[in-house]
C-alpha cells in the first residue's frame, strides 16, 4: 500500500451512521407523554400571565469541533445554511433549526425530530478533520416558557440573572435549575426555552406548574 494510500485511509473515518427516526409503524412518546396536557389545557384563561409548552420530539445532535478552523466553520454553514455561533453563551436558528453555544469546542443543534438524521448525514458529508457528532434526541426534551411573567418563574427557579442587557435575545446560558439544570435560550422578549435531560421532565414540569400558578398558568399543546 502506498504512503497516499494510506493517507487517504487516516483521513477518512468509518462511521456507523443508524437513523434512529422511527417509522410510521412506530408510536414515537416525548418524556411528558403521560402529563395529559389536552385536559390541563381546557382549563386556560385569558389573563394568564405563564403559558407552558412542550417542544416535544425534537432532534438533538451534540457537535465538537474546532471554532478556529475555518473549513469546519464554513463546513456546518453548508450542511445547515446559517452560521455557527462563535461568540461565547450565543445562538443562531434559521426557522425551526437552532444551534447553540455549549463550551468553546461544544454545540447543540436542534431541528425538526424528523429532520435529525438528515442533518446529521450532511454534516458528516460536509464536516473535516478531527470533530464529534452524537445523535442525544432521546435524552433530552423542549420547554418553552412564554407570558408576561415568565421571567419571575424563571427567577425562582434559577440565580442567573435575566435583565434584558444582561441577557438579551439569542443568549444562552447552561445552568443550575429547580435543583436540576438546564440549558435556557431566549427566544424574544417574554419567550424562553429550556433543554432538560428527560430523566428529569416530570420533576421540572411539575415545578414549573407549581411556580406558574400565582400568575395564572395556560397550557399550548
Amino acid at each position: 500500500m502506498s504512503d497516499t494510500e494510506m493517507l487517504d485511509q487516516q483521513q477518512t473515518p468509518l462511521v456507523a451512521l443508524m437513523d434512529q427516526v422511527p417509522s410510521g409503524e412506530i408510536q414515537a412518546q416525548s418524556p411528558l407523554h403521560h402529563a395529559d396536557l389536552e385536559s390541563l389545557a381546557k382549563a386556560n384563561s385569558d389573563s394568564a400571565g405563564v403559558t407552558l409548552k412542550e417542544n416535544k420530539l425534537l432532534g438533538h445532535l451534540v457537535l465538537r469541533c474546532d471554532a478556529s478552523n475555518t473549513q469546519q466553520t464554513a463546513a456546518v454553514k453548508k450542511a445547515l445554511g446559517f452560521e455557527l455561533p462563535i461568540q461565547p453563551l450565543t445562538s443562531t436558528h434559521k426557522g425551526d433549526y437552532v444551534m447553540r453555544w455549549m463550551t468553546p469546542d461544544e454545540w447543540l443543534i436542534t431541528m425538526p425530530g424528523l429532520a435529525s438524521f438528515d442533518v446529521e448525514e450532511k454534516l458528516r458529508q460536509e464536516m473535516v478533520g478531527h470533530y464529534s457528532l452524537v445523535n442525544s434526541s432521546g435524552g433530552n426534551t423542549v420547554i418553552e416558557l412564554s407570558g408576561p411573567h415568565a421571567v419571575d418563574v424563571l427567577r425562582k427557579s434559577t440565580p442567573i440573572d435575566f435583565y434584558p442587557t444582561e441577557f438579551p435575545v439569542g443568549k444562552v446560558v447552561s445552568t443550575i435549575f429547580a435543583k436540576s439544570s438546564a440549558t435556557i435560550r431566549r427566544i424574544s422578549d417574554e419567550r424562553f426555552e429550556l433543554v432538560i435531560r428527560r430523566s428529569f421532565a416530570d420533576y421540572i414540569w411539575l415545578w414549573l406548574q407549581d411556580a406558574s400558578l400565582e400568575f395564572g398558568l395556560n397550557i399550548e399543546i
